[in-house]
């Protein structure tokens, strides 16, 4: 189980309340197609994934971009659970949809960015390694069945 001090837990609770989900969700698992093409081996009944434009146009990818960034709000809810609290998402990810684990990683990574560019100067070395922690968290949550 993961220690959250309070600082920490505050400051999740903070970066959580300022994201504009249906901005931050499609442009991170967009980035994560685009820079990490292979990811998009998971998304073929999703449409046109030709190039940037048309992964970043994409309203099943948005759509779906979306849906990621609210499962977040599951970990955040369950801080003190997070691999419990996903133990559906990760038999579903690994025994149904046979998502490689490694993804999971890729994505909180281009999420990390696309939040650091949005909070711009608030989004502090302190602030990143909590953030960067939560989703590490969440990552191995994710991964748990494949072990």
């Amino acid at each position: 189980m993961v220690k959250w001090s309070d600082k920490e837990r505050a400051a999740i609770t903070s970066i959580f309340a300022g994201l504009d989900y249906e901005d931050i969700g499609p442009k991170a698992l967009g980035r994560c197609l685009i820079v990490y093409p292979w990811t998009q081996r998971y998304f073929g009944s999703f449409g046109n994934l030709s190039n940037a434009a048309a992964i970043m146009g994409n309203a099943n990818l948005a759509a779906h971009g979306i849906k990621v960034l609210h499962g977040l709000d599951r970990a955040l809810k369950n801080m003190d659970n997070i691999k419990e609290t996903y133990t559906d998402l990760s038999i579903l990810h690994s025994e149904t949809l046979h998502v490689d684990p490694d993804n999971f990683k890729l994505l909180s990574d281009c999420l990390t960015i696309v939040v650091a560019a949005k909070m711009g100067n608030s989004f502090t070395p302190d602030i990143q390694l909590v953030f960067q922690k939560f989703l590490a968290v969440v990552v191995s949550a994710l991964g748990k069945q494949y072990c």
